[in-house]
Order: structure tokens, then sequence, then C-alpha cells
């Protein structure tokens, strides 16, 4: 089917030739707390997180309803957001006042309610770049209501509803699925790095020797404890924040002091290759390895490891500090109320079991072919998510171009011409909001 070429029996109509009428809402004077002490759901842009509501963050009285421009709307009924959270749509299943952020659409009773709310959400990117406004963006009703619908027939309405509801289901189900396995990945990783400290990992435990992590180190210290000065150029200075995704990087730094004062440090504050920095304070328990030459320096909440690369490999004592039995004993000692702190005197005596640097060697080379094992597929899950979210886009686009119910169309030539084109019923929805014109489809009262 050409891409302007709309299907047999459809019609091209706007937005607002479909509605019966739109209703706003408002919000009850925040200056009387008892009107939100009622049992009356009131929907705002808090509640359009979800496709359907089964209640509301907030509530309010019928008092506060009779003393605002709030109005109720009936179950059901698709309401949106006008102001902030463009292009989301939900219905709920309960009557709900709404602020006037929300605008509940009625709909024709030629528009089947399951069809315009999966081409509303079709429609989401569209609406959201009509918004205008600098810190919040909203839609104007003008706008909204020129919307371009293709329309079809009203029982192939109902055929395309159906349809998407099986489809995005089963989308919906498979990511999921897909998203529970980052989460198995991480436990996946966790049970590896503790197959390394149980010596699973390992084929002889039997001449492993138990260390203090100190005895295994030329030196374990940390950041120079005077406040560094302050420089807009010069040496990167590193806090918490610049390791606690478990890498260094330089690039993206916010602080920096004068070459001076990294000089003026002690040669166990400096960062080697493959030393080890530590966090202590705050996000204590994060090891990262030192992957670069380039001299930086770092704040006293930071540990330095300098591992003996005569005892011990560095990325076995990588591994071995990011396993949770290492991760629990640190919990164990760290002291303090409102940041918990590892003191250097307990990461000095943190106790290894260490097997020799040849068996070191093969429990890297098992556990880094077992991470890589982790990170490809997570790599694959993430692109099959990202396929996933954009099949989404392009099963609605299938469906409101009638590509998923050319096979119905023909099975069914009377069911979308004549009286029961899309052409006849714009004409029956002229007459029916004719009909009710002027009426208010809202309750006011409780």
């Amino acid at each position: 089917m050409s891409e302007g070429k709309l299907p047999e029996g459809w019609v091209k109509s706007e937005l607002d030739n479909i509605l019966l009428t739109i209703i706003g809402g408002g919000t009850p004077s925040k200056a009387i707390p008892e009107y939100y002490q009622g049992d009356i759901p009131w929907m705002s842009v808090k509640d359009m997180n979800k496709h359907t509501l089964t209640d509301t963050i907030d509530h309010i009285t019928n008092d506060a309803v009779e003393n605002s421009s709030t109005n109720i709307i009936p179950a059901g009924t698709p309401i949106i957001a006008t102001r902030m959270s463009l292009g989301k749509i939900v219905t709920a299943s309960f009557d709900s006042a709404i602020n006037q952020d929300l605008k509940a659409l009625f709909l024709s009773s030629g528009v089947e309610r399951n069809f315009f709310i999966h081409w509303y959400r079709s429609q989401a990117q569209l609406i959201e770049s009509l918004g205008t406004g600098t810190t919040v963006k909203g839609i104007r009703l003008e706008v909204l209501k020129a919307l371009s619908i293709n329309l079809p027939p009203f029982f192939e309405q109902k055929i395309i509803a159906e349809k998407l509801d099986t489809l995005l289901a089963q989308v919906d189900s498979t990511k999921a699925r897909l998203e529970q396995i980052p989460q198995i990945l991480k436990r996946f990783r966790q049970v590896v790095l503790a197959a390394i400290v149980n010596g699973k990992l390992s084929t002889n435990t039997e001449q492993w020797k138990v260390y203090s992590l100190k005895n295994l180190c030329v030196s374990i210290s940390d950041g120079d404890h005077q406040a560094p000065p302050k420089s807009e150029t010069g040496i990167p200075f590193l806090v918490i924040s610049d390791v606690n995704k478990g890498k260094i990087d330089l690039e993206n730094v916010s602080r920096w002091v004068p070459e001076s004062y990294y000089l003026a440090l002690k040669e166990i504050r400096k960062p080697s290759l493959n030393d080890i920095l530590y966090t202590v304070t705050g996000s204590f328990g994060i090891p990262v390895v030192v992957n670069t030459t380039k001299p930086f320096c770092f704040q006293r909440h930071i540990a330095i490891i300098k591992p003996n690369s005569n005892l011990i490999n560095y990325k076995f004592l990588l591994f071995y500090l990011e396993s949770p039995q290492i991760f629990k004993h640190a919990s164990d000692v760290a002291t303090g109320t409102a940041q918990k702190t590892v003191s250097l005197s307990s990461l000095r005596n943190f106790e290894l079991s260490v097997p020799s640097l040849k068996e070191q060697a093969v429990i890297v080379h098992r556990v880094e072919q077992l991470f890589a094992y982790a990170d490809t597929i997570e790599k694959q899950v993430n692109n099959a998510l990202t396929r996933v979210n954009n099949l989404t886009q392009s099963i609605l686009a299938k469906a409101f171009r009638g590509e998923l119910t050319a096979q119905w169309r023909a099975e069914n030539p009377s069911l979308i011409s004549g009286e029961n084109s899309a052409t006849a019923l714009l004409e029956r929805i002229k007459a029916e909001r004719a009909a009710s014109s002027g009426k208010k489809s809202s309750r006011k009262k409780a």
C-alpha cells in the first residue's frame, strides 16, 4: 500500500471531528488542606505513568469539587495530559476528578475506545514535538484538535484494537523478560566473584595461604587530608563520584589542582598503572584499577592500594575486593552515622586467602572469560530491547496504515462500504455532535 493512499473505506479526519467534547479540570485551593483529606480520586500528571489507573496519588473532598473548577470524569474516559507528560493517555477504573493539566476526551459512539487510545499513543512523539514553552511544555487545544487521524470503518476499528491488544501484550511480555536479564547477569557476576573467595574456581585450595591485605601490598594509603587548592586547569582531582561506576574517567572530572600540589604528594599517594583505588567513605567498598599513566590525585575518602606484584596479581586482588564476602566485611567494620567509613587500619587488616601467582593467573583468566560471556549477553539483550522498543512503534504505524487488517477487509467488503464506510460514519458522528451540543458529559458532584 502506498504511503499516502488510504485503505478502502477509510477517511482522513481531524481529531476534533470525532470527539463530542473535551472537558478540563482544576486544582482546589491548596490554602485549605481539608480539601485534600477526602476519598474522591483527583488525577494529575503524577498519575500518568501507567496506562490504566486503579487509584490516584491524591484525593479530595466533595467540598473541594464544589468550590473549584475541577470536574469528575466517568470511569473509562480517555484522559490526556496537555501540560507536561505530553503524548500520554490513561483510563481509570473509577470516576475521578482531574486537574487543569489534564483533559478528558469524550468520544463519539462511532469511535472504538481502545482503537482511539492506541492511535493516540502512536502519535506521542508528534504530540510532544508540538508542545511549546521553555521550562514546562504544553500543547494548545486548537493544535491538539487539528491532529490528523486516518479513520477506519467502525467494525474495522474493533478488529484493529483487538489485534493491537494481542500484539502489544506480546511485545510488553517480551520486553519484561528481557529487562530481567541484566539483574540475572548481575547476580551471575556476584556468584563468580564469590567463587573466587570460596576457592571454587581453583583445582587446588590446599596450598592457599591467608594474608592480611597490608602484607600483600607495597603500601595502602589514602588521599591527602589537607584541602587541595582549586585550579581551572592542571592535574585532575578525583572524588568518589568520579570512580563509583567502577572505572576512572579523567575526561569528565570537574576539579583540578595545581601541578605543584601533585608534585608535593608522597609517592604512596601518587597513582601508578595497575594500582587499585578503593572508596572508603559514603559509597564505600568500590575497587577500581588505575588504567592510565596520566597523573591525577584524589580526595581522602579514596584509598590507594599498591599491590606487591611478587605476591599478588592486581586483577586477582581487584576481583577479590569486588566479591560480596569482602563487601560484607567492609560493611561490618565500617563506622560512623551520617556517612559510614572503612578506616585505613581496618582496610589494611582485611584477610585474603591467596593461591600461588600461577594459580591466580589461571583464576583471573577464567573470571575474565565468564565476564566476557556475560558482557556479550548483556550487549545482545540491550540490542534486543532497542529492537523491541522500535517494534511497538512499527506495529502501531502498520495498524494505522491498515496493514494489519488488509486480509480482513478483503474478506468483509460489506463491513467497510456503504453505510458501514468511514465516510458514512463521519456523517453520523456529525449528527451525534450536533445532538449533544451544549451537554456536559462530566459530573460536578461526586
